[in-house]
This record gives C-alpha cells, structure tokens and sequence, in this order.
C-alpha cells in the first residue's frame, strides 16, 4: 500500500487534507497510515516532522514498505477524513539545515575529491563526516563559498532521471542506486541523490556557519548550523563577548588581546606568589629543624603547595612531616613526607579519618573529612605513622 507522498510534490505544503486507511494501537500510542500524507518520516539523517493530525499529535513518521506511518497520541477513525498540519517551524529548519548540509558537503567534496560518509541533523547542529582529512582553514574556506552561493539565491533544482539519464550524470550518492532516483541540485555547488526536503531557492538556507572540525576515523567530523540556527548561535556568541567586552572595557572585537594580556598579568602573579610561597615553607621548615616528627595544619591549599610543604619540612625536622590544609566540615587535603624513605601506613590513617589516597616509599598524598581535633587525636596516638 504506498502512500501519496505531498512533501515531493512541495516541501512547503504545511495543510492537507486525507483519509485513514489504518489505525493500531502501538505501546501507547497509535500507528496511523493515510492515503496521502505531506509529513516527511524519519530517514537519511533527517527527523520526521510533527505536527497535527485530525485531533490527535503526530509524534513521529516512518516509511514502513512505501506506507508512510504516524505515531499518534489518539486513535483516529478509519475512513475518516482528517486534516494534517506541519509543526512549519521545525520542518522550515530542517529544510534549512539539510539544503545548507547539500551547499557545503558538494563544495568540500570537490576541493578533496572525497565523499561525504555520515549526516546527521541533531536537534542543535549537523554533523556531516568525510573521508578526507580537511584542515579548519579549509572548512572556512567552504563555508565562504557556500554563503557566497546561497547569497546568490538561485533556485534548486529537483528533478527524477531516467535510467539511461543517470548513466550520463555526474551526482554524489553515499551507495549504488536503482529504481526511481531523486537529484537534488543547487547550481555552482552539488548535485546529490536524495530524497529529503529543501527549500525552493538557495537564498532560503540564509547562513552556514562552520562551528567545529574534528578527526573522525580515517577523515574529519565538521559540525555546522544553518539558518536560523546560525543566526541565533551567533547572536548568543556576540551578547557573551559584548559582556565580557564590558567586563574588561573594551569593544567586543577586542576581547582576545584584552584577556592575553589578562593572562599575562596572572602569569606573572603566579610566578610572585611561588616566590613567596616557597620562602614561607623555606621558614616554616628551618623552625621545625631537628624537631623530629611534625604535623601541620595550614589554610585551604593547591595539593602540590601542601607537597612541597611537607618535603621541605621533612628535609629539616628529620622524621615525618604530615602537613594538611583545609577547615573543619569542608575536609583536608594531605602530604606525607618521611625524611629516611621509609614507608609509610596511610592505609590506617585512612581508615580512622575518612581518607583516602595512597603513595609508596616515603612518600603519601590525599585528603581525609575529619575535624582537626581528630587528625591531631590520631597522630597523638601514632606520631609518626610507622
């Protein structure tokens, strides 16, 4: 039983009117066939539409043996006449985003001579992989020569070859086909077997934005958006560099060099507080010289700080230097260091505080969520962890 399929004949038919041929119950919902349908099933990397149906929601489409089947949320009555509606909004940009996905894939398809092996529209971006390693300057260097040819706004073309007509044409396909094939053709960039919905002229896919470029498998993974996609990712990317302009006062087109130099004053920030740092410990250590096993308790720090504590310590006091940062109900972090290498029973210390971490030799890091008064209760009882 094949369906009449609207959204071939136009793919900005949003109201139509049908009969139900089918309706079964489904795991909660109602798989529903019509005699005719304008919504577009799930198939080659694009979503089915929504929409309405008669009084019910369609929540999904599928091509089951050329029946074109809704999942309804309501049963509809067979032999019924229905009026169906596409969700135009959702449809509109898939559109968008599979006629952009054409523009593009055909451009870097002929720059490398490669194919273009995965697509898939997402409900944020579309994801589009190539066996070909294509560098980032080169993607932009596509998505210039897409925007200029939607800009250019020429209508596509869609079109059924003949058999004998295909044997002559040059199109891309991502396999061998037979039977009745659809060419989807925008001029000056591709021309490709498929059966997904497009807008009418190029100017329609507005924008194309290349947002990412990663290594996939033998080639490239590029993620774009389109449309109003696009519009809207680079309206929200300006408003957040417009705001951290104002933050660092100046124009959103200076942010970079603003946080660089931010960065570079950090830097040097860091580079003073080690110093001090380190000549803080350096005291610290030269008070606890010779004194034997010593347990510290500083303010919250960096792990490495509380480890370069406790080995600056042990050189001096000559036995173990337990050193802990942190407060009281946000616990501890921990360095353990014995000057002689020996080991060390963290594994204990653990055990009665609430810690974990480990080491070996002479050496053992962690944290514990204990309160102060029962790390120094336990060290009392075993001061230097043997």
């Amino acid at each position: 039983m094949e369906t009449e399929k609207l959204y071939y004949a136009d793919a900005f038919l949003t109201e139509f009117d049908a009969t139900v041929l089918e309706c079964e119950p489904h795991k909660g919902a109602y798989l529903v066939t019509l005699n005719r349908t304008a919504f577009y099933p799930e198939g080659g990397g694009q979503p089915a539409d929504t929409g309405i149906l008669g009084g019910a929601n369609v929540l999904d489409v599928h091509e089951r043996g050329g029946a074109i089947v809704h999942t309804c949320d309501a049963p509809l009555n067979v032999g019924e006449s229905v009026r169906g509606q596409i969700d135009w909004a959702r449809r509109f940009d898939h559109m968008q985003q599979h006629s952009g996905e054409h523009i593009i894939s055909g451009i870097l398809c002929e720059m490398f001579e490669c194919d273009n092996v995965g697509f898939h529209l997402g409900a944020d971006t579309v994801t589009i992989d190539y066996n070909a390693v294509i560098p980032w300057e080169a993607a932009l260097e596509a998505e210039a020569r897409a925007n200029a040819v939607i800009w250019e706004d020429r209508e596509a073309e869609i079109t059924w070859p003949s058999p004998e007509e295909l044997e002559t044409m040059s199109y891309r396909s991502k396999k061998a086909l037979s039977g009745d094939v659809r060419i989807v053709t925008f001029p000056e960039a591709d021309r490709c077997a498929c059966c997904g919905t497009h807008v009418r002229r190029a100017g329609q896919v507005g924008l194309v934005k290349v947002i990412s470029c990663q290594k996939f498998r033998e080639g490239v993974r590029i993620e774009i958006l389109c449309g109003k996609r696009a519009v809207d990712y680079l309206s929200a990317v300006f408003e957040q560099d417009k705001a951290v302009g104002q933050r660092l006062s100046v124009k959103p087109t200076e942010t970079l060099s603003a946080v660089e130099r931010l960065e570079a004053e950090l830097s040097a920030v860091k580079e003073q507080s080690a110093a001090l740092e380190t000549e803080l410990f350096e005291a610290i250590a030269r008070e606890r010289a010779g004194q034997g096993d010593v347990l510290l308790f500083r303010a919250p720090q960096r792990p490495d700080s509380v480890r370069r504590l406790a080995d600056m310590v042990a050189r001096e006091c000559g036995g173990l230097a337990a050193a802990f940062a942190g407060e009281d109900g946000a616990g501890y972090v921990y360095a353990l260091v014995r000057a002689d290498g020996n080991a060390i029973a963290v594994k204990d210390m653990n055990a009665a505080l609430r810690g974990r971490g480990g080491g070996r030799g002479g050496f053992a890091q962690g944290s514990v969520q204990a309160s102060r008064a029962d790390i120094e209760a336990f060290f009392r009882e075993h001061p230097s962890l043997a």
